[in-house]
């Protein structure tokens, strides 16, 4: 039996089942993924689930309208609506706190969540984040006005990676025939419509609220991104008051794959400091 890497298991949230990773044992993470056309959790995650494994709890859902999540016909998607998702998660699986990662829109719906709900959340990693205010790049626009072609879809992966090893033709292919599987596209072209800066604006927390975060928080991102700028992880480190900031040389929007290997140590250390002052 040829088994789909990117389907785990089912768990009820609310009023639709949500595609979950759960794997390893031990303090729980949870790792909400990008934006991307075609993306989910195992895409976006799959070099980070076992490194992180060995040591914790990794909790890797799709969220609505991406990957193999349920997409209930009429739902309003938007942070209240995610940012919800998240916490009948946690409830459903019986977690009162996890640390938690997110990636580009999953940044921004990790702060979301942190402010909410501070408590439900021990440490904090945003990573090439959204949340703060700032004028939609090109590369974001491209992601976000997707329409699918082997074409299109090559050329989104020019503005996500530095390296032009890791844009092949291969990957290209592979991450297109994701985003065609049935109901994808049509839930994709439903979250981001033109003009897209609005979309942007919408996933803003305010400054008062991000200046208020508790959290210990490890900023990272790539120099050289192209879809969400370095300046917004530099306005994150300056108001987050309890953050650190790694800026990635030779570095685009996928750290977490351009430096796998130094990303899972680096996220992996900052949660062990938890780990030591909890145990």
């Amino acid at each position: 039996m040829n088994q789909n890497p990117e389907i785990g298991r089912r768990v009820r949230t609310g009023g639709f089942e949500t595609n979950v990773h759960d794997v390893g044992s031990g303090a729980s993470v949870l790792l909400i993924h990008g934006s991307g056309p075609g993306v989910s959790a195992w895409a976006n995650w799959r070099l980070v689930i076992p490194a992180l494994a060995k040591d914790r709890r990794v909790i890797a859902p799709d969220m609505v309208g991406f990957g193999y999540t349920d997409r209930p016909a009429g739902i309003q998607y938007g942070m209240d609506t995610w940012v919800q998702q998240a916490l009948d998660l946690l409830d459903a699986l019986g977690l009162e706190q996890v640390d938690l990662v997110g990636n580009s829109f999953g940044g921004a719906l990790a702060m979301a969540l942190a402010i909410r709900a501070p408590q439900r959340v021990r440490r904090l990693v945003l990573m090439g984040s959204v949340g703060v205010p700032f004028e939609i790049t090109e590369g974001l626009d491209a992601v976000w006005g997707y329409e699918p072609s082997f074409e299109a879809m090559r050329g989104i992966m020019d503005y996500f990676a530095w390296s032009r090893e890791l844009v092949s033709d291969e990957l290209a292919e592979l991450r297109y025939q994701a985003s065609i599987r049935p109901g994808f596209q049509e839930s994709f072209a439903a979250m981001f419509p033109a003009p897209r800066q609005r979309w942007v604006d919408a996933m803003t927390s305010r400054e008062a609220d991000i200046r208020a975060l508790p959290h210990e928080t490890l900023i990272i991102h790539g120099r050289e991104d192209k879809v969400i700028p370095l300046s917004n992880s530099l306005t994150l480190a300056e108001w987050i008051a309890n953050a650190q900031l790694h800026v990635f040389g030779h570095c685009g929007h996928w750290t977490q794959i351009e430096h796998n290997a130094r990303f899972n140590r680096l996220v992996g250390d900052f949660l062990a400091e938890a780990d030591l002052q909890t145990s």
